[in-house]
């Protein structure tokens, strides 16, 4: 017999503070991509994801998270990054760039900005001169880069790792 039993829609883990992550995604190709990023967002209680386009979201794989996380629909994300550094926030892209760090070397702030670039064409000029700091996740095999949802995953579980009470 074995010492583990299955537990179903365990409840979440309870934080001291709320988080003040935020996630800002640049214009998205794919709503699985942005569906799957919502969830995760979710399941790391991101205080609100910020998208730009009219993409949907998939209430099927977002589950919860299309309902229970603030969403916000903006026309283009520089003047929101504005406001938001103005407010105390450290924008931080994840994407591979001159000067990017690896994200198992670099320290989140509690006050932070994900800033999550296009699947193909990456995060655009306007938005790279506004950012703080850039972090990369090595990739140890092809293709170049991760899916966009899967490195966000990646880059939200390292800050839950870093400050794993709020």
């Amino acid at each position: 017999m074995s010492d583990f039993e299955h537990l179903r829609h365990k409840p979440p883990s309870a934080l001291d503070e709320p988080r003040q992550l935020i996630v800002a995604c640049c214009q998205l190709r794919s709503n699985v991509n942005l569906s799957r990023i919502v969830r995760t967002a979710s399941c790391c209680a991101v205080s609100r994801v910020i998208v730009t386009g009219n993409m949907k979201i998939d209430p099927k794989i977002a589950r919860d998270g299309a309902e229970k996380l603030p969403i916000s629909r903006h026309r283009s994300l520089p003047p929101v990054l504005r406001d938001l550094k103005a407010e105390g926030y450290r924008l931080v892209g994840l994407e591979q760039t001159t000067n990017s760090q690896d994200i198992h070397h670099f320290s989140f702030v509690r006050k932070t900005v994900l800033v999550i670039g296009n699947e193909r064409q990456g995060t655009p000029d306007d938005v790279l001169r506004l950012l703080d700091d850039v972090v990369e996740i090595p990739v140890y095999g092809m293709p170049y880069s991760y899916n966009v949802a899967t490195a966000t995953s990646m880059a939200l579980y390292e800050f839950c790792r870093q400050f794993p009470n709020g």
